[in-house]
C-alpha cells in the first residue's frame, strides 16, 4: 500500500546578508518534507524490503518533487539538490535508506529538474526533533563548491519512534561571496587529468 503519510511540511529559507556583506544574488534554500509510518514497523527484521521499497518510494517521490517545483518555481529555477531521511529510534538505517536510494523516488526530481549529477544524501537515526541535515550539490556538476550546501532543520514532532521522515532539498543560488574556487583548479594545480581525478 502507499506511503501512511502523517504531515508534510514545507521549509524556505532565504540567506540575505553573509560575513556581514549583503549578498548579490541572496540564496534561497528550500526543504519539502514528509513524516510517514515506518512501513516495516513492527515486523521485526524484514529480509526484502523491495515490496514496500516500490510502493511507497514512487508516491512519495513525485509528491515531494512537486512541492519543491511549487516553491521554487519551476524546475529551470533549482540549481543544487539533494535527500535525506531520518528513520525514528524502533527502525533501522536502512529502512531510511530504503526509500531514498531508489530510482522509483530519485528519479522523480533529477528529471523534473534537468539533472545530470547524482542526488546527494544523508541518511540517519533518531527521536523527534533529530537534525534533518540535506547536502546539497550542483544539480549538473559535482565540481562546482559554490554549491556545496546544506539544508539543516527539524520537525519537532517527528519522527515517532514507528516513523521515518523523508526530505529533498533545493538551493537557487550558491553560497553568497563563494570563493574557494571548484575542484578543477586544485586537480589542475596537482597534476591530476581531469578525466581521472584521483589519478589510478
Amino acid at each position: 500500500m502507499p506511503a501512511e503519510i502523517r504531515k508534510t511540511l514545507l521549509h524556505v529559507e532565504n540567506t540575505l546578508i553573509e560575513g556581514g556583506k549583503a549578498a548579490e544574488k541572496p540564496l534561497t534554500m528550500i526543504a519539502a518534507m514528509a513524516v510517514i509510518q515506518n512501513p516495516w514497523a513492527g515486523l521485526g527484521f524484514v529480509d526484502d524490503l523491495g515490496p514496500s521499497i516500490r510502493d511507497c518510494a514512487p508516491g512519495l517521490g513525485a509528491l515531494l518533487t512537486e512541492m519543491i517545483l511549487d516553491a521554487a518555481g519551476g524546475g529551470d529555477m533549482v540549481e543544487a539538490y539533494g535527500k535525506s531521511a531520518i528513520v525514528g529510534l524502533n527502525g533501522e538505517v536502512e529502512h531510511a535508506s530504503a526509500l531514498i536510494h531508489t530510482l522509483q523516488f530519485g528519479n522523480h526530481y533529477r528529471n523534473a529538474v534537468g539533472a545530470k549529477s547524482y542526488l546527494s544524501f544523508c541518511n540517519t537515526r533518531g527521536p523527534a526533533n533529530a537534525p534533518l541535515m540535506i547536502p546539497l550539490m550542483d544539480k549538473n556538476d559535482g565540481g562546482r563548491r559554490s554549491h556545496y550546501l546544506t539544508i539543516q532543520t527539524s520537525v519537532a514532532d517527528a519522527p515517532a519512534p514507528d516513523e521515518i521522515l523523508i526530505a529533498l532539498g533545493a538551493s537557487i543560488g550558491g553560497r553568497p561571496h563563494h570563493r574557494i574556487g571548484d575542484r578543477y583548479q586544485d586537480l589542475k594545480e596537482l597534476g591530476h587529468d581531469l578525466d581521472n581525478p584521483a589519478a589510478v
